[in-house]
């Protein structure tokens, strides 16, 4: 099953605290577009230490939001960049932009439903 966000899993990590669990939406919504243009611009130049930095990061972002489906996808870019190939890397890039055009509708539904 597709899955966005686990909320279970994501309260859990906050102590059920909804508060700090929409910061942590926030910051991580603010820290994927500046990540976002860092990996772009690694894949472009064929940068595999840089473009592996910046999935590595992702990977435990992702983890600590409980963001199931760009948590897969980034653990998939961060191997890409370990073994220095990126040539399957567009479709993967192009599908993690896709997620978070997702998971923002998904932060939005849930922060109304919260009164947020």
């Amino acid at each position: 099953m597709s899955q966005v966000i686990d909320l279970k899993d994501a309260l859990e990590r906050v102590q059920d605290d909804k508060d700090l669990l929409f910061e942590l939406f926030d910051i991580f919504t603010e820290d994927f577009v500046t990540k976002r243009k860092t990996i772009w611009a690694a894949f472009e130049k064929g940068d595999c230490a840089a473009f592996q930095m910046v999935a590595h990061g992702l990977k435990g972002a992702t983890g600590n939001i409980s963001a199931r489906n760009m948590h897969e996808n980034s653990v998939e870019l961060d191997r890409m960049g370990k073994g220095c190939d990126l040539s399957g890397a567009r479709p993967r890039l192009e599908l993690l932009d896709k997620q978070f055009e997702e998971l923002k509708v998904e932060i939005a539904r849930l922060k109304k439903e919260n009164g947020k």
